[in-house]
């Protein structure tokens, strides 16, 4: 028996079944669940001064990040 033929099923709802290079992938959940879990998270990317993009989850962390905007505490 394969890997492609197994089957995997979610691991939040136990009922779906995930697909093999979903499964692959890292991703133990079915679309519906995994769109839930998603939702569930908030978070925004921010663009740092001659850098990369960053995410943030917390909104403390977003005060003050703007060097140009002043000092912040």
């Amino acid at each position: 028996m394969s890997d492609e033929d197994r089957v995997y099923l979610c691991t939040a709802c136990h009922w779906e079944k995930v697909p093999y290079r979903r499964w692959k992938l890292g991703l133990f959940t079915c679309l519906p669940c995994g769109e839930e879990q998603a939702r569930a998270v908030k978070h925004t990317v921010v663009p740092m001064h001659k850098s990369n993009y960053v995410p943030m989850f917390n909104r403390q962390d977003l005060k003050g990040i703007n060097n140009k905007g002043g000092f912040y505490r």
